[in-house]
Parts: C-alpha cells; sequence; structure tokens
C-alpha cells in the first residue's frame, strides 16, 4: 500500500483522531509518494518529538494497523478442530503503554490517556460472528496461551506453580469463551443409528457437554428408608482410591473434550469420615461438585462452601410428613423442611426428590404445592423395586399416565416443579409442546452421560438397579466406559428403535429390570406411546 492520506486515516483513525489537523498534514506532506502505509508506526517513533506527539502514538499505531489487517482478511475460521488449539486468527504483541485498546475503543471527546507500562496486546476474530477484537491479554489467557502453545501437562503446572488443575482448567475455559482458544466438540455422543433416520434431532439432545460421576462414597447412613436400593455391606471408599478416580475422570474427561461434574453421595456421603477431603480432592481438579445426602448443619455447610459452592445438594421427601416419616423415619420431614431455609439462606441451589410409589402417588401435588417457594426444584423418580424396595408397588400403566398429566397441569402454576421422568414426553409430543432432555438430558443416560462409582469400587450404569460394568481397582475409568458392557446400556430397549422420542426417552433402565424384564429388548412397563 502507498501514500494516501485519506487512506493513511482509515488504517490509523485512532491516530488520526488525536493528532492535531495541522500536525497530521504536515506528516503526510513528509512521507515518500511511494510510501508503505503499514510501515507508519516505524515512520512515527523517531518524529515524536519532532512534532510534539504523544509518546504512545507509535505503539498505537502498531495496533491499528493489526487491527486494519485483521478486519480486511475473511479466511474462515474452524469453529470446532480436532483438539484446544490458538485461534488461528490470533497474534500478540508486546507495547510499552498500559489502555491503548481503550483509545480505538473510545467513543466522544473524553480522552482516557494512556499510563506508562509494558502491556501485552492481543487481536483476534471471534469465531461466530467473524468479529475483530483488540484487547489487553488478561493474566489467564496468557497463561491459557502458555499451557496450550507449549503443551503443558497441567498435573504438573499445577504441582510446580503451587496452583490447582481447577484454577488452570479455568484459565483455558475464560480463554475459549473469548474466542482465545477453539476447543473441539465432546466425544460423548449419542449413536444415531438408535433413531429414525427421517428425523431430524437436536444436537442438545444428542452430545453431552458435561459428563457426570455419580460418587457413591459409603453405605454408612443415618436413616432406614423402606425403600432403599442397597444396604449390603460395602467397603467405604477410601480417599487415596477417591484420588486416583478423579485424577481418571479429569483424563476421561479431557479426551473427551467435556466438563466433569462429581455427584457425592451414598448412604450419607457427609457421614464418610473424611468427607471434606474428598470434596476438595474433586474440587481440586476443577470439576463441578454436587451433594446427594441428608440434611447436615449450617456449620458443615459453611464448610463445603469455603471448598466450593456445590452446584446443588438434593434431599429426599417421600410425601407428606405422616407418609415421609413411615417411609424414611420420625421428624425427617420436619429436618428437612429446615433445612431447605439453611440452603436458602447459604444461597445453594435446593433440590428435594421423590421416589414414585402407587401409595404416595397422591400426595405428590400436595407436597409440590407446600414447597413452593422453600425449594429451587423438586421432582420425583419411580421406584425401582430392588432391595427394600421390592415391598413396594409401582404405578400401573393407565394410572401413572393420568398422574403425568395431572403433574403437567399443576406445574403450570408452580414453578417449583420439575421435569426428569422421560415418559412425559409422551405428552409433549402428543400436544405439540417442545420436548425436554429427559431423565438425565438424553433420555435414559445409564453408562453414557454419567456412571455411578460404589464405595468398594464397582462402576455401575446406574445406581439404581443392578447395572455393573467395571471395577476401578481392576480397570480405569476409560477402559470401564469404553468396555462393550457399557455400550449395552447406553442402546437400551430394541423395543423402543424408531420411536419418534428415543432421542429424549428410552425408558427407564431400572424400572424395567426391576419388573423382570430385559432391559436390552423390552420397553419400559409404563409407555403409554402409540406404537405403529
Amino acid at each position: 500500500m502507498t501514500k494516501d492520506n485519506q487512506f493513511l486515516g482509515d488504517m490509523y483513525p485512532a491516530c488520526r483522531r488525536i493528532v492535531q489537523a495541522e500536525t497530521w498534514r504536515a506528516i503526510v506532506d513528509e512521507l515518500p509518494q511511494d510510501f508503505d502505509l503499514d510501515t507508519f508506526p516505524a515512520f512515527l517513533a523517531p518524529r515524536l518529538s519532532e512534532y510534539n506527539l504523544p509518546p504512545y502514538l507509535h505503539d498505537l499505531a502498531d495496533i491499528e494497523v493489526r487491527l486494519y489487517h485483521l478486519t480486511v482478511r475473511q479466511e474462515p475460521v474452524n469453529f470446532h478442530p480436532d483438539s484446544l488449539c490458538v485461534n488461528p486468527t490470533l497474534s500478540l504483541i508486546k507495547v510499552g503503554w498500559q489502555g491503548l485498546p481503550s483509545l480505538i475503543q473510545q467513543q466522544g471527546e473524553t480522552q482516557i490517556e494512556p499510563k506508562d507500562g509494558d502491556e501485552f496486546i492481543l487481536f483476534w476474530r471471534e469465531p461466530r460472528e467473524g468479529k475483530p477484537v483488540v484487547q489487553a491479554a488478561t493474566p489467564d489467557e496468557l497463561l491459557a496461551l502458555k499451557i496450550v502453545v507449549e503443551n503443558l501437562d497441567k498435573r504438573e503446572l499445577a504441582r510446580h506453580e503451587n496452583t490447582t488443575q481447577a484454577a488452570l482448567d479455568r484459565a483455558i475455559e475464560y480463554a475459549t469463551a473469548r474466542g482465545v482458544l477453539l476447543a473441539p466438540l465432546s466425544l460423548i455422543t449419542r449413536d444415531r443409528s438408535l433413531f429414525t433416520a427421517d428425523r431430524e434431532i437436536p444436537d442438545k439432545f444428542l452430545t453431552a457437554k458435561v459428563f457426570t460421576l455419580q460418587c457413591h462414597i459409603t453405605q454408612v447412613c443415618d436413616l432406614r428408608c423402606k425403600h432403599c436400593y442397597d444396604r449390603s455391606n460395602r467397603s467405604t471408599l477410601r480417599l487415596e482410591d477417591a484420588v486416583i478416580v478423579f485424577d481418571q475422570l479429569y483424563d476421561f474427561c479431557q479426551s473427551r473434550h467435556v466438563y466433569g461434574q462429581v455427584s457425592l453421595s451414598g448412604g450419607n456421603p457427609l457421614l464418610h469420615p473424611q468427607f471434606l477431603d474428598i470434596y476438595r480432592a474433586a474440587v481440586e481438579r476443577g470439576f463441578m461438585t454436587a451433594i446427594l445426602g441428608n440434611p447436615t448443619t449450617s456449620e458443615i455447610l459453611a464448610e463445603i462452601i469455603d471448598i466450593q459452592k456445590p452446584e446443588f445438594f438434593q434431599v429426599s421427601l417421600e410425601g407428606m410428613q405422616q407418609h415421609n416419616d413411615y417411609i424414611r423415619g420420625t421428624g425427617f420431614f420436619d429436618r428437612v423442611m429446615r433445612f431447605l431455609e439453611d440452603l436458602k439462606a447459604a444461597e445453594i441451589f435446593s433440590m428435594v426428590m421423590l421416589t414414585l410409589t402407587r401409595d404416595n402417588m397422591a400426595q405428590v401435588l400436595p407436597l409440590a404445592e407446600l414447597l413452593r417457594g422453600k425449594v429451587d426444584i423438586f421432582t420425583f423418580n419411580r421406584l425401582s423395586t430392588v432391595g427394600e424396595g421390592a415391598q413396594l408397588l409401582t404405578p400401573g400403566k393407565k394410572e401413572y399416565e393420568a398422574f403425568l398429566h395431572a403433574y403437567l397441569e399443576a406445574k403450570e402454576q408452580n414453578p417449583a416443579m420439575g421435569l426428569k421422568d422421560s415418559l412425559i414426553n409422551i405428552i409433549r409430543c402428543r400436544e405439540g409442546t417442545e420436548l425436554f432432555g429427559g431423565c438425565a438430558g438424553f433420555g435414559c443416560g445409564a453408562a453414557f452421560n454419567f456412571v455411578a462409582l460404589l464405595p468398594d469400587g464397582e462402576v455401575h450404569a446406574c445406581r439404581k438397579f443392578n447395572s455393573p460394568i467395571g471395577n476401578i481397582h481392576e480397570q480405569n475409568l476409560t477402559e470401564i466406559y469404553d468396555s462393550a458392557k457399557a455400550a449395552s446400556y447406553r442402546k437400551g430397549p430394541s423395543a423402543c428403535r424408531g420411536c419418534q422420542i428415543r432421542h429424549v426417552c428410552g425408558g427407564c433402565l431400572a424400572v424395567i429390570d426391576s419388573q423382570g424384564l430385559d432391559i436390552t429388548s423390552d420397553c419400559d412397563p409404563c409407555c403409554f406411546m402409540e406404537r405403529a
């Protein structure tokens, strides 16, 4: 590009705005006829004193010429590369002044004066819209770039720098959200052969962005619930084994390009003698955390929050007070109601889960009304008649369908009522209402976007029924997930193949199994979907 007064002003508009008109004309007149406008910053540097120009002007010009070329270039950006990488449009320079990008972005007459001091400036095009971005690099962005460019081992770096993997991952997540880094798509995806080929299925129902390890760390419990799935005598999960499996989960999530979540459960996980240590180990590896347990004290809640506020704390109720205390023990209803107040005071997202049986079905809506304003989400799972639950009864198909209609009608007026059971999608499909993700966001998520770890190391596709897929003392988590056993649970029943809502349903494998049916072939006994 050669000398052109107008074009020079277009390439360097902030410089043109700052320099007085007479001075700008004098500078332009001094430029050779065949002057390369890209070299204008170098031309300015030795003339700052001569023209009484701001000392930062040549650095500002250097930023502007780079931004100009970033704006006019239109090469496509692969938003989803095969591995985490630097945005190919990104460039970085070091300048001697702080605050220069604000001079380019500012509007109006007020001018913010830059401060003397080194600063790194990043330039890139935002992948989604192609918008050019220029900004001072944050410490997190520089750290993330260093990790990716130098291919550093985050586990080793965390130890060497006296930080945590969580802190390093947060830096990478921030840089990725800004578009400085580009991340690959999740590899936790559904097998499309499970669904009808003539139906367009939204990607949100096929690809998981989060993988959850439901970690049952102890069988010890302060209750003797009449529907308990498992009272077997299993050893308590040792802290050192929890650390090993969390490291395996971290590697698994990194390789599959998903976020990890650890949901601590039991028994009552809070009764594990090293609960806080296990919780901290999960947090240090950057996992989201959740607790599925019984009410605890506000002091213990404060200790948990000091480590990391959980995504949610789930407790259980089985109906109104009399029925609940018959199932879970005298006084438990009142304990939960008081604890919900503690969760609200601590600003922790609260969930109440009910195990649905024939005996408590009529109490669900009154309980939901009682919980209005006291809980963030109230929902239910159908009983799996295993363990102690074998003595209880489940609802029949017709009465369950009627219950779901009543539940959905009540939900329209009660924001606390959540959606979980996948069979609700049958009604939404009939009514032309938008489908929701079902039990786990993808219909049945057993061995797909979650697995359950038992205290003795057994890994199950789902905790609600006997569904072993491996053992962490014999295999690592990746081997277990990739095993043929795990894959068989992901396929679900063959009877569901071809169903128009299969991607958000597949029934409940635990219910199918507990009714003596075959989870590989038989559909959910409560399914009321019309079949061709």
